[in-house]
């Protein structure tokens, strides 16, 4: 178990190191002067040298690369120069909103798919099976952001269940700020669901194939018992491997629903800094997300080992 756990230690590691490389070199390619952005077209050439220098922009590739690195391990992601606080600051302000929204999409996505991926292969080939395939497939298929607007003109607009967009914050109540990630959560989650309950019931059918499930039946147990005893736990691994990719998606791929429910949180800051051309948000931030998806990763790979002790073998 030690030499799995160093191993998957190593490779997180070393996948930080290059993803950090990749960040940093394309920001840095991306056409303009920051500087002459930030001043405008008639900024007096003093002034935009001034700001350069401040920006570190004269500094050589390696320095200004050593230099964002090293401050991100020591903790200080450097100060925009848009917002005039530290990146650390609108960091936290917004982690509020896009990980309760992330963890909240993603239960609603576990919630609906693993049930239903279980009764589409329980019912293999009949109605069920058929209306579920069916449906996972529209769930796919349809854009979540087109799904947010009819989200919001049913229940915002035509019920007035919910609000259109905003959040209240979480000092106006746990329920309210519930209710206002409601709407997002569920555009969110029910394209992930659609993919996740194809990939519970393939990996459910698969399961039930094997030679130790047919031993199982042989013994007495029925579809039902040997689904519930001994298919669903290995059926998990590959739904965990769905988990942690839906996860990640739904942390750093929320930008374009944020921008629909008018929501502060992280994807919306990376939208805003790609817009006003603020690079060390940019980086940073999407640093940070890079950092939550390999952390992520690197949980589901423990959890395989913990499901499957095979695992722990072959390392």
């Amino acid at each position: 178990m030690l030499a799995f756990l160093l191993g998957r230690l190593t490779s997180l590691a070393l996948s930080l190191l290059v993803a950090s490389l990749v960040i940093f070199l394309v920001t840095d390619v991306i056409p303009g002067d920051p500087a002459a952005f930030m001043l405008g077209l008639n900024a007096d050439p003093q002034a935009l040298e001034a700001l350069r220098e401040q920006m570190g922009l004269n500094d050589p590739l390696p320095v200004r690369y050593l230099a964002w690195a090293g401050g991100m391990l020591a903790g200080d992601f450097g100060t925009s120069l848009t917002y005039r606080v530290p990146v650390v600051q609108l960091v936290v302000a917004r982690l509020w909103i896009s990980l309760p929204l992330t963890l909240y999409a993603l239960l609603l996505s576990t919630a609906i798919a693993i049930p239903v991926g279980l009764i589409a292969a329980a019912r293999r080939g009949q109605a069920a099976d058929v209306a579920v395939m069916g449906a996972t497939q529209l769930g796919i298929a349809v854009p979540n952001f087109w799904f947010a607007m009819l989200l919001v003109l049913l229940f915002a607009i035509q019920l007035q269940w919910f609000s259109a967009g905003g959040f209240p914050g979480w000092e106006a109540g746990f329920w309210a700020g519930v209710k206002a990630l409601t709407l997002p959560a569920v555009a969110l989650a029910l394209p992930q669901a659609s993919i996740l309950a194809r990939v519970m019931r393939s990996s459910v059918l698969e399961t039930l194939g094997q030679d130790y499930i047919r031993t199982a039946r042989a013994k007495g147990l029925s579809r039902a018992q040997a689904t519930r005893r001994h298919a669903f736990r290995n059926a998990l691994i590959p739904v965990m491997t769905i988990l942690g990719l839906q996860f990640s998606f739904l942390l750093a791929g929320a930008i374009i629903i944020e921008n629909v429910f008018f929501l502060p949180g992280l994807g919306r800051l990376i939208f805003q800094g790609i817009t006003q051309r603020d690079l060390i948000v940019v980086q940073s931030v999407v640093m940070l997300l890079v950092f939550a998806v390999i952390v992520v990763n690197f949980l589901v790979d423990l959890a395989y080992a913990a499901i499957d002790p095979r695992l722990r073998r072959k390392a």
